[in-house]
């Protein structure tokens, strides 16, 4: 229960702030690019710190660093919720990033400790992936109750008491463990890894406006690649990796961890879009759209649990693979929307991708679990949260670009007879939402006319990102059916790798067996 009311807020925060983006773009004047890297600031420093961070909580004790993480995350939440510009709620976006790298692995490695029978641990982690579908449901819901009632920081201020109720309650309940033996944090693979991510999705998301040919973007994007390539081969030298090259010469480990990433490509680059074409396409207020998303994450909260019996019965290759594939199909069906579409248009499409991510999460990341040796239990769901955050991360980035992209095409063209002078011009490329808010000042025939078209411009991009979420979601599948085994070895992890938390956890079992006689 601690560790899920913790992990709630990681979950929370990013489906809050997508229902918030609109607001963004009238109250801060955020461009599209500004809003992927609102987003996407606060994954690149999660995604790079995570396997140093496992490492730090397989090292120093996983309990500590859990309530570290709480106590940042919070101060994080509280600077970006009162950030004057776009620019200070990036870093502020960027440094609640810390708090989330300390906070997912730590919950994870707990819980992979704390059962030691595989089918206690499937059930244990398909409700650690429930809770993050319900942080998925209820951010929206509660991002649009609170815009409904007090300005933009609200969403953000909400994490700390949530952060606080997660520090009162682990503190006594949650045993820590740790490996006394676990190498010291990888500084230099981590700067690597933070500095090649941050340089291609630079390139990604600033090739709309810079142009795709440009040569500050190609040789940005190089450089970035360049720099990944240095982080691999670091990582092959190392004395103490973040993560051991040796791990993805298993198949039940690459194969599983890799799903995850391309099927939260397509999720969370998803919900970037759908959030906005419900306000600014459809009409709707941030908590109506809030309550209209809760179907899709609602499938997450609902199936996640449940994806034990599915492995059970049909195998983790089936399950997971079962699960892109549906996905896949959803993310499809949303890219023939047109400028007609009503929500029960895309409803269909979004349950789809709620249901197959909800097969596919906890199925592929038990595979990760246990495949790795219990001493490294910490390093290994540091590595499956990082492909989850990257393969969002590069949703978001690739997805809007892909958006922004066409968007501005058929703007420019559409534009060009009208001598529209230049500041206005920018406004009316840099997002759909500018174009409408210049559109109402403008009024009348024109008006109506310079909205409809930017309306079908966005819509025209949204469909190009939705099939290609589409393909690489169904990539994903195929990389399971081929690589994925059906049924993993059976290996059990012990309670602890060392002493520490040992005690402590057995009695939490006799407790539970006792509870269970007297039932």
């Amino acid at each position: 229960m601690a560790l899920c009311v913790s992990l709630l807020i990681v979950t929370l925060d990013n489906t809050v702030l997508n229902v918030v983006l609109p607001t963004l773009v009238r109250d801060l004047n955020a461009t599209t690019s500004q809003l992927q890297w609102i987003v996407d600031a606060y994954v690149m420093v999660f995604a790079g710190l995570l396997l140093p961070a496992g490492s730090v909580a397989d090292r120093l004790g996983r309990k500590k660093t859990f309530l570290a993480g709480l106590a940042a995350f919070a101060a994080g939440s509280t600077w970006a919720a009162f950030s004057g510009s776009v620019g200070m709620l990036i870093a502020a976006r960027a440094s609640m990033g810390i708090g989330g790298a300390l906070i997912m692995p730590s919950t994870l490695s707990i819980i992979t400790n704390m059962f030691s029978d595989r089918a206690e641990r499937q059930r244990a982690i398909g409700m650690w992936a429930g809770t993050s579908g319900a942080g998925i449901a209820l951010g929206p819901i509660i991002g649009g109750l609170l815009l409904a009632h007090f300005w933009w920081g609200s969403v953000f201020l909400i994490n700390v008491p949530l952060a606080v109720a997660g520090i009162a309650f682990a503190l006594p309940l949650v045993p820590n463990s740790r490996n006394a033996r676990a190498a010291a944090p990888d500084v230099t693979g981590a700067v690597l890894s933070i500095l090649g991510l941050a340089l291609v999705l630079w390139a990604l998301i600033e090739a709309p406006t810079e142009g795709w040919s440009s040569a500050l973007v190609i040789g940005t994007g190089l450089a970035g690649i360049a720099v990944l390539a240095g982080f691999a081969r670091w990582e092959l030298v190392s004395t103490h990796p973040m993560l051991n090259p040796a791990f993805f010469r298993h198949r039940q480990f690459s194969a599983a961890i890799g799903s995850v990433g391309l099927l939260t490509f397509g999720l969370f680059g998803a919900l970037f879009l759908l959030t906005q074409f419900m306000q600014f396409s459809i009409g709707y207020t941030p908590l109506q759209a809030g309550v209209r998303v809760l179907p899709a994450a609602g499938a997450i909260a609902v199936i996640a649990p449940t994806s034990a019996t599915f492995v059970r019965l049909a195998g983790t290759k089936f399950t997971a693979a079962a699960g892109a594939l549906i996905a896949a199909g959803g993310l499809w069906y949303i890219s023939g929307s047109t400028t007609a579409t009503t929500y029960l248009g895309i409803l269909p499409g979004m349950i789809m991708l709620g249901v197959g991510a909800g097969l596919v999460i906890p199925s592929a990341t038990a595979s990760v679990m246990g495949s790795v040796p219990p001493e490294h239990t910490g390093v290994a769901s540091a590595a499956n949260g990082t492909f989850l955050q990257v393969g969002g991360a590069l949703g978001v980035a690739v997805l809007g670009s892909l958006l922004a992209t066409r968007y501005t095409d058929h703007m420019t063209a559409a534009l060009a007879p009208h001598h529209i002078p230049a500041s206005v011009l920018a406004v009316i490329l840099g997002s759909l939402g500018g174009a409408l808010e210049v559109a109402a000042h403008v009024g009348g025939l024109l008006g109506r006319e310079l909205a409809s078209l930017a309306r079908a411009a966005f819509v025209s991009g949204m469909d190009l990102a939705m099939a290609t979420a589409a393909a690489v979601t169904a990539t994903g599948g195929a990389i399971i059916l081929l690589a994925l085994p059906s049924r993993p070895a059976r290996t059990e992890v012990p309670v602890s790798d060392d002493g520490e938390g040992r005690d402590e956890i057995q009695r939490n079992r006799r407790r539970r067996r006792k509870k269970e006689e007297t039932r």
